[in-house]
């Protein structure tokens, strides 16, 4: 019974599907795109890294005001509200020393 369904569809392994052109365009568009987003250039792409021009202790608060490109004050002060507040921040700041690496275009020599 089987074999009589595979001779009357033929087996699908065997056939060459093509596949229609408006999804051949499709998926070349998506493909090409991802090429694009994965071959981006290093200038695009923000990251975090601890500032050394706004420095007072490590750079962090620096670096987190650069990334947002906002005073740096503000940053401090909101840190400074929140290590009062619930007290997490002074190790949140040591964590974040730690982790955030140092902007490598201020670096000091």
């Amino acid at each position: 019974m089987v074999e009589n369904k595979i001779s009357i569809k033929g087996n699908s392994r065997k056939q060459g599907r093509k596949i229609p052109k408006k999804t051949a365009k499709k998926t070349a568009n998506k493909t090409s795109s991802r090429k694009a987003f994965r071959k981006a250039p290093k200038k695009m792409q923000k990251r975090l890294y601890r500032s050394g021009r706004e420095k007072i202790l490590g750079g962090v608060c620096g670096g987190i005001a650069e990334y947002f490109n906002v005073d740096p004050v503000l940053i401090r002060l909101l840190w400074v509200i929140l290590s009062l507040g619930w007290g997490t921040g002074i190790i949140a700041y040591i964590i974040a020393w730690i982790i955030i690496p140092e902007n490598p275009d201020h670096k000091q020599d």
